[in-house]
């Protein structure tokens, strides 16, 4: 089925600016696919959060970077919207949300609390064995196992660690997306394990030439339009942002670059996103500064 991705995402208000931003953007990709965003407002990590629905089940990948509940962050309720309105389109009984991850970072996990008590809910822990458990991988991370929503729209995980041990890679059929996590987005790719994150991203690559991909969709965008400039860490206003689906051949071209920079600790930037091999903590720094001198500068 075609989809919709003609969307401005929410990036946040100038310094001293009024922040108008909701603080969760909500899109209609397909009629059974939702896409989320936390604004720069509630965190500046602004993730980007998944919603899929099946007959039998919906799965919402990730959470977000915020704690905080009710009119602050409105993610159970905004979920409970979406699922509402979902299910008076398709009626049916007992119908069951599972929220899961695609890794178990905190920016990715914090809201998990806002389901604990929901009803008809399984909330998937965010350690790796309960990941591996879950979803029924015997043969971590070579294999490829499936995730049945019901009415034919069968998801396929794999487990692409590197960046954080949990990560996983997921292809949806229905919509053509593969979720790539924190391993493939239009910004800074924190490879902590860098011979585990090539080796993942050489099975991604090989995963994805086998499947028809619409887009390889990841849970941040820090890169500005302009080649090889990323926005500052912390940044809360980003209005020149990349689009943030990328194509099956940026996903291949991420790959040859992290094979460029296997033997390269440190901060690698290229025109679509920067690959930090290792801690990079100089990189980080200089983001730091970057970042603290554009908030000292006098407002434009």
């Amino acid at each position: 089925m075609d989809g919709d991705l003609d969307v401005r995402w929410i990036h946040g208000a100038p310094r001293r600016a009024p922040d108008t931003d909701p603080a969760l953007q909500v899109h209609r990709y397909d009629p059974h696919t939702y896409v989320l965003r936390q604004s720069k407002a509630l965190t500046a990590e602004a993730p980007f959060l998944y919603l899929l629905f099946g007959s039998e089940r919906a799965v919402l990948f990730d959470t977000g970077a915020s704690k905080k509940s009710g009119g602050e962050n409105p993610l159970r309720e905004t979920v409970d919207e979406i699922i509402e309105a979902w299910l008076a389109e398709h009626p049916r009984e007992g119908y069951h949300l599972v929220v899961a991850h695609t890794h178990g970072h905190l920016d990715h996990v914090e809201g998990d609390g806002q389901f604990a008590d929901r009803p008809a809910t399984t909330v998937v822990d965010r350690e790796l064995e309960a990941v591996q458990a879950f979803f029924g991988f015997t043969a971590w991370p070579d294999q490829v196992v499936q995730f049945d929503l019901g009415g034919g729209r069968v998801l396929e995980l794999i487990g692409t660690p590197g960046h954080q041990r949990a990560t996983l890679t997921i292809y949806d059929p229905w919509s053509g997306f593969l979720l790539s996590a924190d391993n493939a987005l239009p910004g800074r790719i924190y490879a902590f394990d860098f011979p585990a994150y090539l080796d993942s991203m050489e099975r991604t690559v090989e995963f994805a030439r086998s499947r028809e991909i619409t887009h390889v969709m990841g849970c941040h965008i820090e890169m500005t339009r302009r080649p090889g400039r990323d926005y500052p860490v912390g940044c809360r206003y980003q209005p020149d942002e990349r689009p943030l689906e990328m194509t099956v051949q940026q996903l291949i071209d991420l790959r040859d670059a992290a094979r460029s920079v296997n033997d390269k600790t440190g901060a690698h930037t290229f025109d679509d996103f920067v690959i930090l091999n290792g801690p990079a903590r100089k990189y980080i720094v200089r983001l730091l500064v970057r970042a603290l001198w554009a908030k000292m500068r006098p407002p434009a």
